[in-house]
């Protein structure tokens, strides 16, 4: 906007200035060429008197003074054909002798100027118009002289003044336009990117100020809506707890070991559920709108948390950290650890204790990380590797959540989520994540 605006009164300004400075150097030329005229008069004036009173050898010498001086040319043309001073041209002679008969001062347009012929009166000593010498001064039209080039220059200086100024006036009514914008644009991709930032200052034209003022309600109207949502998750997840923990000692007081144990094994399901829940409801506040993690640092320390259950159950662990320094992807820390759990859960449950694993942690191809995890294991049907990552689709008598929860979180940090032969012999796992 403050560029268009700019150029738009760049364009509305040069337009004005090229209507107002063409005709006044066209008018410069004409006072040039009118101040020419008048000094020609002038120098009638004064060659008038020398003619009427001095011999032929004095008007000549006076002439080579005046021509040399002037930018006009004069000549004297006597009645008997003689010229004084430089000749006039052979398409000017009728015109010279009509001067001379009528005894009438003209002023002809000719090539390359103006010619003004005065016939010169003699007195008594004339016998008659014929015998009347003629004043020719021809006065070139003006053309690139100094003081005309200066006088263009100095309006081309003046027009350049005022677009300067037109294009500094318009840029400082642009800021008051777009400044204000930009620091609302600001503060509304701070909120976008989970940053709560001061509000900025409503102002700038009314306009603007409305749309500040709007966009301000409305983020107040949103808080409001997540602290009551937050509140009520809470208020949820505490009236969850009292009658959990009643079922939970009423569950305690059945005798019959197998029906207490699976019913026990229900309610921590349950209450595992109730804290997934809260967490995930809570997640734009602990981690923002948009996440940011180190991903090097969560994936490597949580996959260190399972090497001690390997080596209690006799598996070699090995954890391959390729990527160097922290690399930020864009997924929780919770996220992230939770998916190196599902992923080495399903090795540690679903393969024989003798068998490998392998956790490697590499940059991405195209930025972030990629996580392999592999083991040493069965493997997978080709057409059961396929279907696994579907929510609610098991092979092996689990609810079939695990790796469809490592495939969302893969999938919303840019990345995703394929599964294939592992050169262990087992099932390999390639999770790729985003970078931030």
């Amino acid at each position: 906007m403050r560029r268009r605006l700019t150029v738009t009164v760049a364009a509305a300004v040069s337009m004005v200035l090229l209507a107002m400075l063409v005709p006044m150097a066209v008018l410069l030329r004409s006072y040039a060429l009118e101040d020419r005229l008048a000094q020609a008069a002038l120098e009638v004036q004064a060659t008038e008197t020398v003619v009427a009173r001095a011999d032929t050898g004095r008007i000549a010498s006076y002439l080579d003074q005046v021509n040399a001086d002037s930018t006009s040319v004069t000549t004297v043309i006597l009645p008997a054909g003689a010229v004084i001073g430089p000749p006039p041209g052979a398409e000017e002679e009728a015109r010279i002798a009509e001067a001379r008969l009528t005894g009438t001062a003209r002023v002809d347009d000719v090539d390359g100027g103006t010619a003004i012929l005065v016939p010169v009166s003699l007195g008594g000593s004339s016998a008659g118009p014929e015998a009347q010498p003629i004043i020719r001064v021809f006065v070139p039209t003006p053309g690139f002289e100094a003081d005309l080039v200066r006088s263009w220059l100095i309006l081309l200086a003046l027009g350049v003044l005022l677009l300067a100024g037109a294009l500094a006036l318009s840029d400082r009514l642009a800021a008051s336009f777009v400044r204000p914008i930009q620091s609302l644009a600001g503060y509304a991709a701070g909120l976008g990117a989970g940053r709560r930032t001061e509000q900025p200052p409503v102002e700038g034209p009314s306009e603007v100020r409305d749309l500040g003022v709007a966009l301000h309600r409305l983020v107040d109207r949103v808080e409001v809506l997540l602290e009551r949502e937050r509140a009520g998750i809470a208020d949820v997840s505490h009236r969850l707890r009292t009658p959990m923990t009643a079922l939970r000692l009423r569950v305690e007081g059945i005798r019959d070991d197998a029906d207490r144990e699976r019913l026990m094994a229900d309610l921590d399901d349950l209450q595992a559920t109730v804290d997934h829940v809260v967490r995930e409801a809570r997640r734009s506040e602990r981690e923002g709108l948009v996440p940011v993690t180190d991903g090097v640092a969560v994936l490597a320390d949580r996959a260190r948390f399972w090497e001690p259950l390997a080596e209690d159950q006799g598996r070699r662990f090995d954890l391959v950290v390729a990527a160097t320094g922290p690399v930020p992807v864009r997924a929780g820390p919770e996220d992230l650890a939770a998916l190196v759990d599902v992923l080495l859960d399903n090795v540690f449950t679903h393969t024989p204790e003798p068998a490998g694993v392998r956790v490697t942690v590499a940059p991405g191809t195209g930025g972030g990380l990629r996580l392999v995890v592999e083991d040493g294991g069965p493997g997978l049907p080709d057409d059961d590797a396929a279907r696994l990552v579907d929510r609610g689709v098991s092979g092996g008598g689990s609810t079939g959540l695990g790796l469809s929860i490592v495939d969302t979180t893969a999938t919303e940090s840019g990345g995703g989520l394929s599964i294939g032969r592992s050169e262990l012999g087992g099932a390999e796992v390639v999770v790729d994540l985003g970078g931030a």
